[in-house]
């Protein structure tokens, strides 16, 4: 019988699942907007938007380990594994780099980390 438990919790470990039934997740969300959107911004006038359709790209060690779209509003999710990743985007020009520049993922916790284009305009 013991025998027979053990095995049900290597197959268990085996297909990823742990013994309380849960998986852990961890990641990053959040929210990447662009700006400025205008050569003067102005009082009362919003200078920023949101960065629909732009790919984030996270890497550490030099790889690429996942990506992420933005969705119209601007709003991403993805899934890493626990560790400090460098951020880039599709895009060309100052808007390839994201600021912040990094993000660092905990264990078993998906963080809210929002990133800012800069669009180049003054």
């Amino acid at each position: 019988m013991t025998r027979l438990v053990a095995l049900a919790a290597l197959a268990t470990l085996a297909l990823g699942g742990s013994a309380g039934g849960a998986t852990a997740t961890a990641g990053l969300r959040g929210y990447v907007k662009r700006g400025p959107t205008m050569p003067v911004c102005r009082v009362g006038v919003p200078c920023t938007e949101p960065a629909a359709g732009v790919k984030l790209f996270f890497s550490r060690n030099g790889k690429v380990a996942a990506t992420a779209v933005t969705n119209k509003k601007g709003f991403y999710s993805v899934t890493l594994r626990a560790g400090r990743y460098t951020v880039r985007t599709n895009r060309r020009g100052p808007e390839a780099t994201p600021q912040p520049r990094a993000a660092t993922v905990q264990t078993s916790t998906v963080k809210r980390r929002d990133f800012m284009l800069d669009t180049g305009l003054r």
